[in-house]
């Protein structure tokens, strides 16, 4: 080793920003749309107890009517400019019908459905803007400044920016690597699983590439700089989480698809009920009254809440059993998933390194708990995962371990200490031995990390570490099997054997391993081009861009990156793989329940509509008739706020 890997006084301009940025997450009240949205609900919070309390008109009537200004202009103002564009928007509509409403003295129901579009907007904006925050907060993994070498050996703090290709710049221990590039000198192991998802740190030396943004461990390596700031796999997964959002297909709710025709259907038909028996010499009030009941009953209030409440009981439902669906969108499109591709660490498995096989050596004179208890106690004053899950397996056992002396900890090979007058050492096999041992070989070959315990300087046993299975993820494979009529593909940034073991272990046949960001993004892009509704399960930013791009994109939360989460569409808070199956089959069921309410919506908005063309309907009655099948499909919608209703999609039957 170099002595250029030895610390040296360093010039550190200032730099423009430092490696510890807050995230940067955009206020609520930052956005206009939420400042009207809150603006408009105050008001009708205050207008309505006035009204229910029998207060005059003049103490209630003021503040509907800046209700409906502040949350009914910007929607309005919208729609009159789609309007312009010869295209009739729905938010317009519903500000014509709360108009309408008002103006036949149903002036809270009016309010009413002003706030409700009002909130919605606000709710959209506020997680366009969330999403944008933390595709910006990607780029703060990836530090602001790099110790560059000169070839004489001097060292200068510069901007990653300024970095050129063919720069030398050295990274110290627990420092973040600046620049994608190529080791050129020392030894030390790199956790890189922001890209690679992989659980363990990868021993790097002489002639291994690197990722900017990645983490060093505890030696110190050169690095020759390969790629630009601009092209390292950071920048790319940020530039790749925004085309895939951009680029992913418009979402709509099953009436919006359908509100165009039928808003344009609508208006002619009011007008036409308006002015033909004007044309025939109706009295003009008497036209009026028939083409504003006309109006009311056709109105789409109850096609909307026909669609609503089942998606909007089933989100809350699933928020009370720790899963956080983001938008009635959302919700909808969980349903029509055929395909489901899994991330693997911290998804399908618990995410952190555990000891699974503790196998002392024929002639060692130690038996399993000795053995561990050695290893532990010469590795506890290590910051390595690896020795914290072995000390992690220890204490589990309820051993008591020794202090350990003359501790030293060598990158990439391993630590020794003096542990009750013991030499040992604790490493990798093929560091610690000419030949690896048979024993060594079986734990790699079944996706264990196998680890050397040699004491006095005899081979004395080996542990096998590995990232564990969740205990709920082989029947998790198995419902979403059920649901999709498929089954999942696993889609991993680690190592084939780990990928294939824990494959197996869950049922998975077709696992995919070894992938980078962009090609889980390619893997995905390739099920849903050849017709799939791929839904895509991750945790890490390497799963961001797949996310991102899928049909629908969930995230675990407790471990989940923000990229992740916020990328997502939905967000499995408390970490229970269970839950999306369970989500997805309560999904399934809302859709059944809003095709129930389209039909009883329109059966109610057809009968009312003959009734006031080919007869005399009495305005008060058609308005009860409305409101009628309004609070008909509304409650309808709500059964799916029973606990019974999650059981049973808990559970893999109909909820």
């Amino acid at each position: 080793m170099t002595s250029t890997l030895a610390p040296q006084p360093v010039e550190r301009p200032k730099p423009a920003r430092t490696g510890a940025v807050a995230r940067r997450r955009t206020r609520v009240l930052a956005l206009p749309e939420a400042r009207w949205a809150a603006a408009a609900t105050a008001l009708f919070l205050l207008a309505l107890p006035l009204q229910l309390t029998s207060a005059p008109a003049w103490a209630w009537g003021p503040l509907y009517a800046l209700s409906y200004a502040t949350g009914g202009w910007e929607p309005g103002w919208e729609g009159l400019k789609a309007l312009k564009d010869r295209t009739l928007d729905v938010d317009l509509l519903m500000v014509v019908a709360a108009l309408g409403a008002a103006a036949i003295g149903q002036v809270m129901d009016g309010a009413l459905l002003i706030v409700i579009f009002a909130t919605s907007g606000a709710l959209e904006a506020l997680a366009t803007a969330r999403t944008a925050d933390s595709v910006r907060g990607l780029l703060d993994l990836a530090p602001a400044t790099a110790t560059r070498l000169d070839p004489d050996g001097g060292e200068h703090a510069v901007s990653v920016e300024d970095l050129a290709l063919g720069d030398t710049v050295l990274v110290r221990p627990g420092e973040r690597v600046g620049a994608d590039g190529r080791v050129l000198d020392g030894a030390s192991e790199v956790d890189q699983a922001t890209i690679t998802g992989e659980p363990l740190p990868v021993p790097k030396e002489r002639g291994d590439e690197v990722f900017a943004g990645t983490l060093n461990g505890t030696g110190a390596l050169r690095i020759r700089v390969e790629r630009d700031a601009s092209e390292s796999v950071i920048a790319r997964i940020v530039r790749m989480v925004q085309e895939a959002s951009e680029t992913k297909a418009p979402t709509q709710l099953f009436i919006e698809k359908i509100e165009q025709r039928y808003s344009l259907g609508m208006v002619a038909a009011t007008l036409a009920v308006f002015l033909v028996p004007l044309a025939f010499g109706a009295q003009l009030t008497d036209a009026l009254l028939r083409a504003m009941t006309f109006m009311i009953v056709a109105s789409p209030c109850a096609v909307v809440l026909a669609t609503m409440p089942p998606l909007l009981s089933a989100i809350a439902n699933a928020g009370r059993h720790g899963v956080l669906v983001k938008s009635a969108v959302v919700m909808e499109r969980l349903g029509q998933v055929d395909a489901v591709a899994l991330d693997k660490t911290g998804t399908l498995t618990e995410g952190s390194p555990r000891v699974t096989d503790v196998r002392p050596l024929p002639g060692s004179g130690l038996d399993e708990d000795e053995l561990l208890t050695l290893a532990a106690a010469a590795e506890r004053p290590s910051e390595h995962p690896l020795a914290r899950a072995v000390v992690d397996a220890a204490r589990e056992r309820g051993l008591t371990l020794p202090d350990a002396e003359d501790f030293t900890s060598a990158p990439g090979v391993g630590v020794t200490a003096v542990v009750g007058g013991r030499t040992v050492a604790v490493g990798a096999p093929a560091r610690l031995l000419d030949d690896t041992l048979g024993t060594a070989a079986e734990l790699e070959e079944s996706g264990r990390t196998a680890v050397l315990v040699v004491v006095d300087g005899t081979p004395a046993g080996l542990l096998g570490i590995a990232d564990r299975l969740r205990p709920d993820a082989a029947a998790t494979v198995a419902s979403l099997a059920s649901l999709t009529g498929s089954a999942p593909v696993l889609l991993t940034g680690d190592n084939p054997r780990a990928a294939a073991r824990l494959g197996a272990e869950a049922g998975i046949d077709d696992v995919r391993a070894g992938l980078l960001p962009q090609d889980k993004l390619a893997a995905v892009r390739e099920m849903e081009g050849a017709g799939r509704k791929v839904l895509v399960v991750g945790d890490g930013v390497n799963d961001a861009p797949a996310l991102a791009a899928a049909h629908t994109g969930i995230a675990m939360g407790r471990a989940g990156s923000d990229l992740a989460l916020e990328t997502a569409d939905a967000v499995i808070v408390r970490d229970e793989l269970a839950a999306v199956p369970a989500t997805v089959a309560l999904s399934r069921r809302a859709r059944k329940l809003v095709v129930q309410n389209l039909v009883i919506a329109g059966v109610f908005i057809a009968g009312l509509v003959v009734w006031d063309l080919a007869g005399d309907l009495p305005l008060p009655l058609g308005v009860a008739g409305h409101e009628g099948s309004t609070v008909l499909v509304g409650l309808n919608g709500l059964r799916l706020l029973r606990e019974g209703a999650w059981q049973r999609a808990a559970a893999g039957g109909d909820a």
